[in-house]
């Protein structure tokens, strides 16, 4: 495992499963277990998994600035939530291009959580704080127990009343095996899922219990790399693996725009001050590639990296790919060229396989977001 500065209160439980705990964001994370990450993909599909995903970075913004600063820096517009409400948003460079991802909860009057991914916008974030009324806090305590599939409102009903009228995007501050927890109705997998903010100390007990009392649900403990098969089909990206700080350009600095990663609509209707916000609206219809589909006609998954040739020209490179043994499909995650980007073009993938594919429109699974968006 690679130096990590940040503990997960599970790393026992991890590696009795046969996790190495690999590195990310500065914790050991269960990339994988002993177990086929097929069967955790599988059982988020048709039950439900338990996964760790503590290595999020969880940063608490309080005082009277709070949400001035969060709605400079975010594309959302943050006044419109309210205490339990939450959102989704992009956060840009002043040259109007991705730096990371978030998700903002408002938890009071002046008080919120953002949890950011892997990219930069927490010191950006930091950096403007510097002389505003704000206090902000990286709480490497609060844990990230995440509950995703079908089966789970039916496990947590028994234990946490009112949540199958929890809406989506919404949290609700509780009590669950007799812990204090924040859980919201959010997820990282396309499916009706529940993250489960709880107490470093408490994490270990609340892991034990949904994971022995959720035997009869079908649920079971999940590693992080099963998140890649899930987001392949629900189009969710993973900074930096699908942008251009892996995939560069030849002769341009990274960073690409929310036209180009399908992310435009993470700024508010409306909206038009925020950090970046006169480059983003100038570089609508300049996309230089866009992030796209591939259904390819082969019994494996792509590898990142894989190339995809049109008569000859390369026109596009995968970042994530998959293949479903409850579907039968390999699918893909692709940076097209624009002309290519539309559903049906013909494709040929070189690299870990030679097959033919197609340019499909994303998400392969569940287009309307019904299953996680269900109420009851």
């Amino acid at each position: 495992m690679a130096n990590s500065w940040r503990i997960s209160a599970l790393a026992d439980r991890h590696r009795a499963l046969g996790s190495r705990l690999e590195d990310w964001n500065g914790m050991g994370m269960a990339w994988s277990y002993a177990a086929d990450l097929a069967d955790h993909h599988e059982a988020i599909r048709t039950k439900a998994g338990l996964m760790d995903v503590s290595g999020l970075k969880k940063v608490h913004y309080v005082g009277p600035h709070a949400e001035s600063l969060l709605n400079w820096a975010t594309t959302r517009d943050i006044g419109k939530l309210y205490p339990g409400k939450s959102a989704y948003a992009s956060i840009l460079n002043e040259d109007g291009k991705f730096i990371d991802d978030c998700i903002v909860y408002r938890t009071g009057p002046n008080a919120f959580m953002v949890v950011h991914g892997a990219g930069t916008g927490y010191e950006r974030l930091v950096r403007s704080a510097h002389g505003r009324q704000v206090a902000v806090l990286f709480d490497d305590d609060l844990h990230d127990l995440s509950l995703q599939g079908p089966a789970a409102v039916d496990f947590l009903a028994e234990h946490v009343p009112g949540i199958r009228e929890l809406p989506y995007f919404h949290h609700v501050q509780t009590r669950l095996f007799g812990r204090p927890v924040t859980i919201s109705r959010t997820g990282y997998t396309g499916e009706r899922g529940y993250e489960i903010f709880c107490k470093a100390v408490d994490a270990p007990l609340i892991w034990d219990t949904i994971l022995s009392k959720g035997a009869g649900f079908g649920i079971i403990p999940c590693a992080f790399a099963a998140l890649d098969w899930l987001r392949v089909e629900s189009y969710l990206l993973f900074y930096p693996y699908d942008n251009s700080e892996t995939y560069p350009f030849s002769d341009e600095k990274a960073g690409d725009t929310l036209w180009e990663l399908g992310l435009d609509f993470t700024v508010s209707p409306g909206k038009t001050e925020f950090c970046g916000a006169s480059e983003h609206f100038r570089l609508a219809g300049k996309e230089r590639f866009k992030i796209y589909g591939v259904d390819v006609s082969a019994s494996r998954a792509t590898a990142a990296g894989d190339t995809l040739w049109q008569k000859g020209r390369q026109v596009g490179v995968i970042t994530c790919g998959m293949y479903s043994r409850l579907t039968k499909r390999s699918l893909a995650i692709a940076r097209l060229d624009v002309d290519q980007a539309h559903s049906g073009a013909a494709l040929e993938v070189r690299g870990s396989i030679e097959a033919r594919a197609t340019a499909s429109e994303l998400p392969f699974d569940d287009p309307e977001k019904k299953k996680r968006t269900a109420m009851g």
